[in-house]
Parts: structure tokens; C-alpha cells; sequence
């Protein structure tokens, strides 16, 4: 979408979620009712990067929303570590810097202690992380007055973590208050209570607190916060069993700071979108790309300007203008304390 006004951005970035590759045949989701192309979405990816530094609009840095191989790896050649090393070979062949999300399949093929060890952490040294613990969340501003903050939506779940940890009986007994399913993969009821399966999870009060800071001080600076996440956190960006288990939280968080302008995250295969009546804060779930056919893509170019940012759609990601909101922080709501 070409951008109105001011013509040269301040800074770009790429976008792409949900590549799932595997080095198996074609499969399908869950439902059986769409088709997984496993081997093609590492083209996909390629096809992508390609794009990026062709494009007259050159992206600085990706997003990469997570579950960047899929759980198929198991049954792989070469098994998941071979499949991860392929998709960050395509990255590295790239001078673009990535910032990779955490995903339900990073974690079905890796714990959480070897993502830490690998090519998907991407946090920067120093102190823009949570404090202590093995949480996957920091920040980083790329442009004076612009700020991204990358959460991680499996802080409280079962995947990843050894059983007969701490953490995971505590996010056993989350769980099981909704789901009483032998299979806690299979959703729970109808509607919000979907929501309660293994392949979600949710955000530690850690995470809540140092996040709370984070946007405090973007607050006091003015800044435009584009948060992170592969879990989307708004009932009407996407479906019920895609959301992170405590999003509730999360939205009285966001909307009790005046810097939030956007909330990216991947995980819905369909994508979504809402803006947010109460705070004008954009809720953008993006497509799948291993769901998308090898004759398409689906990945995104953003254009930041001082009011705005343009997104630029590629195969099934559709263009959106996103108009930075222009309100005061609301009064701090509390928040569970798991």
C-alpha cells in the first residue's frame, strides 16, 4: 500500500510466522481439513528473504512469530536439529537480523534449556530480559521513539519442561481446572475455554511485572511499542483455541500504558485482525506459511512513519494500515499471579 503523505519510511522490518518445516510429505492440520505443505515452506522462507533484499522498502531486521519447524520433525531425516539447522542456514544466507518468537513446536522438538543454547535465542546480552530464569522475552528500539518487545507465551506451560518440575505441575493445575480431557491437547467445551490446551500457554507474573515496567518507561519516553508474541492475546484477532491462556491479563496491562500501538503474534494458521475500541491498539495475527501453497507466500514488509505503519501483504497476508493511537494510559488493573 503505497503511503500517503510522507513518502520515505523511517525504518522497515519484515514479518513471517508459522514456516513449520519438516523434511516429510505433504500432511494436514489437525481437523483434516487443510493441507501442511512441510517441505516447500522452507522455499517459502527462502522466497521471502529473497523478497526482502530486493525490495526498494529494505527491511532492517524480521520478525519471525515462531513454530519456525514443526513437530513432524520426529519422524524426520535427520530428526529436528537437522530441520532447525536448515531454516537458520536460510536466515544466515541473509544480512538481515532476525528476532525469533517461541513456538508450541520449538518446544515439541526441543526443552527449553537446549532454545537457549541455540540459533533461536535472540535476545540481546545485557539486562533487557526478565530477570533470572530461562523466560524468553526482551526488548530492543531500533529507531529513536520506536520500542519492540518480544514476550514469551509459553513462560507458564507443559512444553519443554521435565514433568516432574515445579513449573510444570504448576501449569498442570492451571490447565487442569478447565480441561479434564485425557488428551490436554484436544481443547476443552466452546468458545473462551478452548483456549485450555497443551499447545497453548500463558505469562508468568514475572513476566507481567517486568513487561509492566518496560512499557512504564516507554510511557515516560514517548516511545511506539510493538509487542511480540507467537500467542495472540485478543479474543477478536483470532480463534478461541489460538489464544494464551491469561490473555485477559495481558489486555488490562496493555491497555493501562499510553505506548502500546500494536500486537503481532502468529499460531491462528488463518490469521486475524481487530483494532481495539477501547485503546486503538491493533491486534495482528499473520497467516501460516506452511499452510500456504508453493505457487503463494504469506509473509509481510512493514513501513514505520511517524504516524503509522504500512503493511505490505505478500500472497495470503493482506495489506493494513496501521495508525498509531493517539490516548493516555488508563489506571493499572491487577493481574493473576501465576
Amino acid at each position: 500500500m503505497a503511503a500517503r503523505g510522507q513518502q520515505t519510511p523511517l525504518f522497515a522490518f519484515g514479518v513471517i510466522a508459522d514456516i513449520q518445516y519438516a523434511d516429510v510429505d505433504d500432511g494436514h492440520n489437525f481437523l483434516r481439513t487443510r493441507t501442511r505443505y512441510y517441505r516447500s515452506s522452507l522455499q517459502l522462507l527462502r522466497n521471502a528473504l529473497e523478497s526482502w533484499a530486493a525490495s526498494p522498502v529494505r527491511p532492517e531486521f524480521v520478525l519471525q512469530l515462531g513454530d519456525v519447524i514443526d513437530a513432524a520433525n520426529g519422524s524426520s531425516r535427520g530428526g529436528p536439529g537437522r530441520a532447525l539447522d536448515a531454516v537458520l542456514d536460510a536466515f544466515g544466507s541473509s544480512a538481515l537480523e532476525v528476532h525469533h518468537a517461541w513456538g508450541n513446536h520449538e518446544l515439541y522438538n526441543f526443552s527449553r534449556r537446549e532454545l537457549l543454547r541455540s540459533g533461536l535465542n535472540s535476545g540481546p546480552a545485557g539486562g533487557q530480559a526478565p530477570p533470572g530464569g530461562d523466560v524468553h522475552a526482551y526488548h530492543f528500539s531500533p529507531r529513536a521513539g520506536f520500542r519492540f518487545v518480544l514476550l514469551d507465551g509459553y513462560d507458564v506451560g507443559l512444553l519443554g519442561v521435565e514433568e516432574s518440575s515445579e513449573r510444570y505441575q504448576q501449569a498442570l493445575r492451571v490447565i487442569r481446572q478447565h480441561n479434564q480431557n485425557q488428551n490436554l491437547n484436544r481443547p476443552p467445551g466452546s468458545g473462551l475455554q478452548e483456549r485450555f490446551a497443551m499447545f497453548n500457554g500463558g505469562f508468568s507474573k514475572k513476566q507481567l511485572d517486568w513487561l509492566d515496567s518496560v512499557l512504564s518507561s516507554s510511557d515516560e519516553s514517548r516511545e511506539r511499542v510493538t509487542i511480540v508474541c507467537h500467542l495472540p492475546v485478543h479474543p477478536d484477532s483470532t480463534e478461541p483455541s489460538c489464544l494464551a491462556w491469561n490473555y485477559e491479563d495481558v489486555l488490562a496491562l496493555l491497555r493501562s500504558h499510553s505506548s502500546v500501538a500494536c500486537f503481532m503474534a502468529g499460531h491462528d494458521h488463518d490469521g486475524g485482525y481487530h483494532r481495539d475500541t477501547d485503546t486503538g491498539v491493533h491486534h495482528v495475527t499473520f497467516e501460516a506459511v506452511v499452510e500456504t501453497p508453493p505457487d503463494s507466500n504469506a509473509f509481510a514488509t512493514v513501513s514505520v512513519y511517524e504516524d503509522r505503519m504500512d503493511l505490505k501483504g505478500n500472497g495470503r497476508t493482506r495489506d493494513r494500515v496501521l495508525h498509531f493511537p493517539g490516548r493516555c494510559a488508563s489506571q493499572n488493573q491487577s493481574r493473576t499471579p501465576w
